[in-house]
């Protein structure tokens, strides 16, 4: 049977009935949402006829491609999770993994369980232990070692005892395109550690420097040699992928010094090679593409990040010129091109075809409503523009959501509570922000876009598991709230339009996210009443 068995955390193998917003599902605690409500959410994901998963997390197709330089088709198999127990044979020799918040201790997941102050797990740490167990058992008395990988290989280093727990052999840590066969043939015959890999992980201070730390349980490149794969040595998927996902670009170059993919150098995907790619997804049957960077707009950027309009629209037309794509998205921007340069959004949204009916979805990090913290953590975001002689952040912030919108792009914005250095003037003012955001009309609509507060959480308080409400100061908890109430608000309005599948199922999905978004928005209400906080001053405020 197969040599190499790879399988994805069940959380990032799912499309989530192709709702917006419904990705960030898992993160919530499994006490307050009932299982079959969970499962309704997430939809159906059904394997071919051998058990294999028909559409895989990119990631994996990435590993899958870059195995097969080497292996022969059959020793390489992504399992689907269900059935992954077929695969596990005696002359299995790895499992390799793939998660990105396995522990559930990824910033909105902790702040779900810290709003709810709620002991039970978060669903995404719920499928992943059932699937770890699963495997665990399926694997007793051969030899198959188990090897996850992933963006959420950092909390296992926050908590490496779930290791054993989980019948972890190892853990790698960062991008393994170019050197994964020779890891996991490493791994395979005990040869780990007289290679040359540092036998530990990366981590980051409180200044976000980064410090590597011995274990040897962890795999990470080496500290002095090659540290990522070149352009050539990244190969092209082979099979389809979740939401036929394809990635244009790695790395992003802003700098914002809480993100650690500022870290990463930039390599670039040429328009031809992005095409291969989503050719391979709509020969399964896809007809949207979703391409994937952390700043579409940094596509082969020019000085100051100025964009490159000529680049990007290439890209964008060699994608709609792939046969089936009718709908192409991205899935990062920053706000700064659609505020500054409002015609290229436009010239976009003209290849792609959208329009009312077809709006565009981009996750955009706004991060604060505070010039102060903006200039301090994330100066490079607003370029080319610049907060004071092109206005506040704010200003930016909302000629950049008039920019979106009427291109038919709905951003879905994230900001963080309790950045370093952060005040509660800070934090009011990102409550002035949304307000006056959700309030804004564009032209004789209403303005379209969601935001999503992200607890940054200490490692400390991680490791000390003293995560509660009570750590949310009064302007804290206000960001919280502006933040769900224009939730609830876009819920209501967007629901019906939004859903997907016949009309039962449009209904079903309206009536319950309709309801969740009620329960969660009076949950927060009551929450923060018994803490103290004057809601109708939150409502007001920046207003007037």
């Amino acid at each position: 049977m197969a040599k190499y068995v790879l399988v994805s955390d069940p959380t990032l193998a799912r499309e989530y009935n192709n709702f917006p917003l419904l990705d960030f599902l898992p993160c919530a605690p499994s006490g307050p949402v009932p299982e079959f409500i969970y499962n309704f959410l997430k939809g159906k994901r059904t394997p071919d006829d051998g058990g294999r998963a028909i559409l895989a997390p990119y990631a994996l197709r990435k590993l899958e491609s870059a195995l097969l330089t080497r292996n022969k088709k059959e020793d390489v198999v992504i399992a689907h999770e269900n059935f992954i127990d077929a695969f596990i044979k005696d002359d299995t020799e790895i499992i390799g993994v793939y998660t990105m918040d396995g522990l559930g201790l990824g910033p909105l997941t902790m702040s779900y369980s810290m709003l709810f102050a709620d002991q039970s797990k978060p669903w995404v740490r719920v499928e992943f232990e059932r699937m770890m167990k699963r495997i665990d058992r399926a694997r007793k008395g051969k030899k198959a070692k188990v090897v996850v990988g992933g963006p959420g290989v950092w909390e296992l280093t926050v908590m490496p005892e779930m290791m054993d727990e989980l019948g972890i052999d190892f853990a790698f840590q960062g991008e393994a395109d170019d050197i994964i066969n020779e890891v996991l043939e490493d791994i395979a015959t005990n040869a780990i550690y007289d290679r040359g890999y540092f036998q530990g992980y990366q981590s980051f201070d409180e200044g976000f420097h980064k410090q590597w730390v011995k274990h040897d349980r962890f795999i990470t490149r080496t500290k002095t040699g090659k540290q990522f794969p070149t352009l050539n040595d990244i190969p092209l998927i082979q099979g389809p992928t979740v939401k036929g996902l394809s990635e244009v670009m790695r790395g992003c170059g802003i700098g914002c010094d809480f993100c650690e993919v500022t870290l990463r150098p930039i390599r670039y995907y040429t328009p031809e090679m992005v095409a291969k790619e989503v050719s391979v997804n709509a020969k399964s049957g896809k007809t949207s593409a979703w391409l994937h960077s952390d700043e579409i707009f940094a596509y082969h950027h020019g000085p100051h990040f100025v964009p490159n309009g000529d680049a990007i629209m290439d890209l964008f037309r060699a994608t709609m010129g792939v046969k089936g794509i009718e709908y192409t998205n991205p899935t990062h921007g920053r706000i700064s091109i659609p505020a500054g340069y409002p015609d290229l959004v436009k010239q976009v949204s003209s290849v792609v075809h959208a329009g009312p009916d077809k709006w565009i979805g981009v996750q955009v990090g706004l991060e604060t409503g505070s010039d102060r913290l903006a200039l301090v953590h994330m100066p490079n975001k607003t370029l080319p523009l610049k907060i004071g002689p092109d206005g506040s952040w704010q200003q930016i912030v909302a000629e950049g959501v008039r920019g979106m919108n009427r291109a038919y792009w709905r951003p879905a914005f994230t900001v963080q509570v309790g950045q370093m250095d952060e005040t509660p003037d800070d934090n009011w003012e990102t409550v002035a922000m949304v307000n006056r955001l959700s309030n804004m009309d564009v032209g004789s609509l209403p303005s379209e876009f969601s935001v999503t507060p992200m607890q940054n959480v200490p490692l400390g308080r991680i490791r000390s598991k003293d995560i509660t409400v009570e750590m949310l100061d009064e302007s804290q908890l206000a960001v919280y709230y502006a933040c769900y109430r224009h939730l609830a608000k876009m819920v209501r309005r967007d629901s019906v339009r939004d859903s997907k599948g016949n009309l039962a199922r449009r209904t079903a999905m309206s009536m319950t996210l309709n309801l969740g978004g009620w329960g969660l928005l009076h949950y927060i209400e009551r929450m923060c009443k018994k803490r103290g906080l004057d809601l109708e001053k939150v409502k007001r405020y920046g207003l007037n």
